[in-house]
């Protein structure tokens, strides 16, 4: 795993079962280029903690005593832009607002759809293995949107059904080469850069590279509308198919 921003990813943990929490922390502690800076029992310490340690990425729990998780997300992220800017330059990459990984034993729609809501850049359950977790986690701490593969396809198969059909082969498309559209594709079926670079062997930096290149030639703005944009096209069918 490669470190893409200048430094140690600050990581605050939030979750209200120590066994749970105490097993994250362990396992961030020992990985490279990350860094615990505070834990967060609840909402309402999670918000404190945010405000005081100004982490990089906040892995947060949905389901908590009192301020759940998503609420805390709402609050962590409109404290940060509200705060006076602090911390190391804008030169070093890091983020200018915390970025909320969502980490929770339950995968129910309503929960994806308000963690997106509030502004979280990531879902995950916590069967999710060690690597795919760290991996997450440097990928939301780079800007990218990360979802469990089995969550991005419930969320564009629920997108595409409520709205019109379109052709399977719309011209925008026709302006991609092979390559872009295999990096769509991989991207649409929940990869990482890490999974697609591995997958079609290439370095993570050409699949950022075609990737940018997608988006501009299709006047996307993120990576979560390039997603939509695979389904509705007929890229990817509904149920994890190639168009």
């Amino acid at each position: 795993m490669r470190e893409s921003i200048t430094g140690m990813i600050r990581v605050l943990v939030v979750d209200d079962q120590d066994l749970i929490r105490a097993g994250l922390v362990a396992l961030l502690r020992a990985a490279p280029g990350v860094e615990v800076v505070a834990e967060a029992t609840d909402g309402t310490e999670a918000v404190a903690r945010a405000a005081r340690t100004r982490p990089d990425v906040v892995l947060m729990d949905i389901r908590m005593p009192g301020t759940d998780g998503i609420t805390a997300t709402e609050r962590i992220l409109a404290e940060a832009a509200a705060a006076p800017p602090a911390g190391p330059a804008p030169e070093t990459g890091r983020p200018a607002l915390p970025r909320v990984l969502v980490l929770t034993t339950f995968d129910l729609d309503e929960y994806v759809y308000a963690a997106l809501r509030a502004g979280a850049s990531g879902f995950l359950l916590k069967d999710t293995g060690p690597e795919r977790l760290l991996e997450a986690i440097h990928a939301v701490a780079r800007g990218d949107m990360l979802f469990a593969p089995s969550v991005t396809r419930r969320l564009i198969e629920a997108y595409v059904q409520r709205s019109e059909p379109v052709p399977d082969s719309p011209a925008s498309l026709e302006a991609l080469t092979a390559r872009e559209r295999e990096v769509l594709l991989l991207t649409a079926r929940g990869l990482s850069n890490t999974e697609i670079a591995e997958q079609l062997f290439i370095s993570e930096a050409t699949v950022k590279t075609h990737l940018n290149r997608t988006m501009t030639k299709l006047d996307l703005g993120s990576r979560a509308q390039a997603v939509v944009v695979a389904y509705e096209s007929g890229l990817v069918i509904p149920g994890g198919s190639a168009g």
